[in-house]
């Protein structure tokens, strides 16, 4: 039983960087968009996908992971387009990989109010094209139990920033990317799969509303997944996959020239979030169609917001060749 399936999918929507005192700032990756056959490329020729995606908020946690007194909301809502290209031949021993997101139309809102003071109240947000994930190289192999791969992508800064306005929807910096994906097959079937996908992502330097040059700190994401394949039809043309998926992601590294010029930054708290939920997808082998449905709630959280995730979408391989009779097994396409 073998899984055609993992897109890598990438957004920056919004950056969060309303609290003067942490002087924080998210990274590009917005996590909870990998999950069960995080390893595994498309077949050959041309794979559309999109994505849906809302990050959604309503607590805030200082560094000691303690809810800040103040009330509001931070709310992004994404709708990504991903085109992924795989040739047929191999480069050294494995499938060669290109993909660009974009458009990603992005909305977000952040409103922040105190408690002490409810009558007080920050509102930001905006709406548009948000920037370009371009990823220009990846290989990946398919081993007797495992299929990974590694690849390099950069996001581009093309989204609206203005330094210190309020409806920025790019992030003003550009980002490097090295990322890799795991799926690891249980079951002699492979019906089963254990899944992990990781990015470490490095920035360039962006303007701030002083005028000054900053950059924010490297930032490090993990996310897994372990799901079981169940089929609908005992041809193997209908797929049921479930699984329990997860996300971690830390800061690494300190921001430079984000906070006070009398606060140095190695006295700042460090990000990190930590989140469990599941993922269903539901695949047509032979028409390499994949729906997929994903949530994933944050159960701990530093110097950041703590929330939810929600991502769901589909995803069609206009494979080269055309596929052949159905398959004997449960085939499927790539999948986010």
């Amino acid at each position: 039983m073998r899984i055609k399936a993992g897109l890598t999918i990438l957004a920056c929507v919004l950056v969060f960087s309303a609290v003067p005192a942490n002087g924080q700032q998210k990274g590009q990756y917005i996590p909870g968009q990998q999950g069960l056959n995080a390893g595994v490329l498309p077949d050959p020729g041309f794979t559309y996908a999109n994505l849906t995606l809302n990050y959604s908020a309503d607590t805030l946690k200082n560094g000691n992971g303690n809810s800040v007194p103040l009330t509001g909301s931070y709310d992004i809502w994404a709708v990504e387009n991903i085109f992924f290209y795989v040739p047929k031949f191999k480069f050294l021993g494995a499938k060669l990989a290109f993909m660009v997101v974009a458009p990603t139309l992005a909305n977000g809102s952040l409103t922040l109010g105190s408690l002490r003071f409810p009558n007080v109240a920050l509102n930001a947000g905006g709406e548009g094209i948000a920037d370009t994930w371009v990823q220009p190289v990846t290989l990946g192999w398919t081993l007797k139990r495992v299929d990974i791969y590694a690849g390099y992508a950069f996001m581009a800064p093309t989204g609206r920033y203005s330094a210190g306005a309020a409806d920025n929807v790019g992030s003003g910096y550009w980002g490097n990317h090295f990322i890799t994906g795991t799926t690891f097959y249980i079951t002699k079937n492979k019906g089963t799969t254990a899944n992990l996908f990781t990015d470490w992502e490095f920035h360039g330097s962006k303007t701030t509303s002083r005028g000054t040059n900053a950059t924010p700190g490297q930032a490090f994401t993990t996310e897994w997944g372990i799901g079981q394949v169940l089929p609908l039809k005992k041809d193997f043309t209908r797929l049921l996959q479930l699984g329990v998926i997860g996300y971690d992601q830390w800061q690494v590294s300190d921001n430079q020239g984000l906070a006070s010029p009398n606060i140095p930054a190695n006295v700042l708290p460090y990000y990190s979030v930590h989140a469990i939920g599941f993922q269903t997808n539901f695949i047509l082998p032979v028409k390499a169609l994949n729906f997929f449905f994903k949530f994933e709630d944050e159960y701990r959280a530093f110097a950041r917001p703590e929330g939810r995730t929600i991502a769901f979408g589909g995803s069609y391989t206009f494979r080269i060749p055309k596929p052949e009779a159905p398959p004997s097994g449960p085939e499927a396409p790539a999948t986010p």
